[in-house]
């Protein structure tokens, strides 16, 4: 099968095409064969039928000599198959292309010094018939070539609804003036997904079409445009956003708290979709005038409103996110705990301590809240949290969530309970021990350690790793140090991190010297750390392992040393990152246009990568399993 290669034609005819058959029968060349009889040479013929030829012969040079011949009628232009068109745009958006690049562009004829050059053989060019007659090029239809943007303009709905989805995913500004023409389509679907690709595209100029669509004549057009113009952060379509909201608010009064279904009714998904849009905008003005009454209380408790105002990131969500994590229910009281978490007010701490019921919540409620409490970092919320510990059937997951909790809020009481962890049979539990012992009292976690033999499980070595970045640095990098010699590769990386936390003298060192590690994670975090610990003189070194893990089946390491580089810049940094953007994995490209866009180098380099490269043959675009597949 012949491997996909840059720049190669996409083939204009799949697996299993046919020309359109003739109504009469035989199709256009047994038609061709009726319009051109054979003639057999005379020597074949036979005796008694030589002079009825010969005669035949003569009509035809008067015929020829008194009347121009006819033009030549060329073939009608073949249709193209509905699964031909999918697979096109399937091989298009793989190599992130808008059109096939061997397509011929628009340009004025060839001319020589002795005038126009002839058309190319097969070309649809005007051509010239015998006796001066001018035959008119064949016209191709906006479907009939490889390119996504007549295909968005194909006349099946479903082959312009998945050429615009192709579209946003490609990704590229210039198609953007294909996709608002799109927001005009006769189809809704058609509709949505351009809105849709819009918003991963990202444009800003897209913001003004996409305000009209939250007036579209459906929901669900209105939802899409909602989500596009977040991803844009269109603050200024904040006033439009939260009009479509209060349209479709009423609609969702009926939806019980816990509904996890999707998608609903239109107007529901409209109402989602418009309330995800403003949190995402931190718009929480707009938030409490669709879902919140005069009070400052919730209109509705379904989970995404809870969900909304935790993420607008606004201290005045705390009351209506305390009411609906007051409310029965799990999954939106424990998205409410979460929100309020995320707000780190301590005028949550009650609403929280009030869900720390194992008896009256639900398990997943009250780990939420526990969470909650960790991320909030009141140590007052100390008591509260020691006192689950004293419940008889406490389950690991749990006791897990309230060690983590202690250490992270600073309770130095509870050291005491770090200990006698410290030989849980839970590996998970022994490793949150050790953290949290070295957070609380580091002098306590050195002299406790010492009574320990080494863990049999190479996770809670790791956590040992990660706690001493909390000790005595000199002491953190001797036993660090040790433990690059662990035996299990796994271990590594967190030795690598910490060494670099405690500001090890021997840090750039050792991370150089795991450049070439043969496991890709330990070359990756070496790799990584290298741009906060090292400047010019790790360049060399993270180009050699760029250069060095070509090979490699995972881009990880070498997208680290990109990333490094590019924190590291300087000329000979931004020379590899070009370099990568011909990389063999996509995921590195990407990554390479992202850091010469912050470098002002970028330079057509949106192009540069393209077309994407593939692991596929031409044939695989064309599989029923993948054009029509059973399920999806």
């Amino acid at each position: 099968m012949a491997e996909l290669q840059p720049g190669a034609s996409i083939p204009v005819r799949g697996v299993g095409h046919r020309r359109p058959r003739s109504p009469v029968g035989g199709g256009p060349r047994a038609i061709m064969r009726r319009r051109q009889p054979t003639f057999q040479p005379i020597f074949m013929t036979s005796a008694r039928s030589t002079g009825a030829v010969l005669v035949l012969l003569a009509g035809l040079t008067v015929v020829g000599c008194s009347a121009t011949p006819p033009p030549v009628v060329p073939d009608a232009p073949f249709l193209v198959s509905y699964e031909q068109k999918l697979a096109w745009i399937l091989q298009l958006e793989d190599q992130r292309l808008l059109q096939d690049p061997s397509l011929p562009t628009a340009a004025p004829p060839q001319t020589s010094p002795a005038g126009p050059l002839a058309p190319e053989p097969g070309s649809t060019a005007a051509q010239e018939a015998p006796g001066g007659a001018r035959i008119p090029p064949i016209p191709m239809t906006p479907s009939d070539v490889p390119d996504l943007g007549r295909l968005a303009r194909d006349e099946s709905a479903a082959v312009r609804r998945r050429a615009v989805v192709a579209i946003g995913r490609v990704g590229l500004a210039s198609g953007v003036e294909t996709l608002v023409g799109a927001l005009s389509d006769d189809q809704m679907e058609v509709r949505e997904m351009a809105a849709f690709g819009l918003g991963l595209i990202g444009e800003p100029t897209s913001s003004e079409p996409l305000v009209s669509a939250l007036l579209d004549v459906d929901p669900v057009v209105q939802g899409r445009a909602a989500e596009a113009l977040a991803r844009l952060g269109a603050t200024h379509a904040v006033d439009a956003i939260q009009a479509m909201v209060a349209r479709h608010v009423t609609e969702a009064y009926d939806v019980d708290p816990e509904e996890l279904g999707y998608p609903l009714t239109p107007r529901i998904e409209a109402f989602r979709s418009g309330l995800y849009a403003l949190a995402s905008l931190g718009a929480y003005e707009a938030l409490a005038a669709t879902v919140l009454t005069e009070e400052e209380e919730p209109i509705l408790w379904w989970w995404p409103v809870a969900h909304a105002l935790g993420h607008a990131g606004d201290p005045r969500a705390v009351g209506p996110l305390s009411t609906l994590a007051g409310i029965q229910g799990s999954i939106g009281v424990a998205i409410a705990a979460r929100g309020l978490g995320a707000l780190r007010e301590p005028a949550a701490l009650p609403a929280l301590f009030e869900l720390l019921d194992p008896r009256r919540r639900d398990a997943r409620v009250v780990i939420s809240a526990v969470r909650a409490l960790a991320e909030l970092g009141d140590v007052n919320a100390a008591p509260a949290l020691r006192r689950m510990l004293r419940a008889p059937d406490l389950d690991h997951a749990l006791l897990l969530e309230l060690v983590e909790a202690l250490a992270a809020i600073g309770a130095i009481e509870s050291t005491d309970v770090m200990i006698e962890l410290l030989t849980h049979s839970s590996p998970r539990l022994r490793g949150a021990a050790l953290r949290g012992l070295a957070r609380l009292d580091p002098g306590l976690f050195l002299l406790a350690l010492s009574g320990l033999p080494p863990d049999p499980r190479w996770e809670v070595r790791a956590d040992l790793a990660t706690a001493f970045a909390l000790v005595e640095p000199v002491v953190a990098a001797f036993r660090l140090t040790m433990l690059l010699e662990d035996e299990d590769r796994r271990v590594v990386p967190a030795v690598l991190r910490s060494l670099v936390d405690v500001r090890a003298p021997n840090a750039q060192e050792v991370l150089l010297a795991h450049l070439s590690d043969p496991d890709v994670v330990v070359r990756k975090t070496a790799a990584l750390l290298l741009g906060d610990v090292a400047a010019s003189q790790a360049i060399d070194p993270l180009t050699l392992a760029y250069r060095e893990g070509a090979t490699d089946p995972s881009y990880l390491a070498r997208a680290a040393a990109i990333d490094s580089l590019a924190r590291i810049g300087g000329p000979a940094a931004v020379d590899v990152i070009r370099a990568a953007l011909d990389d063999a994995d996509w995921a590195v490209r990407v990554r390479a246009v992202e850091h010469l866009e912050a470098l002002d180098e970028l330079a057509d380099a949106e192009m540069a990568i393209r077309p994407a490269p593939s692991r596929f043959p031409l044939e695989a675009y064309r599989t029923p399993e993948l054009i029509t597949p059973s399920v999806s």
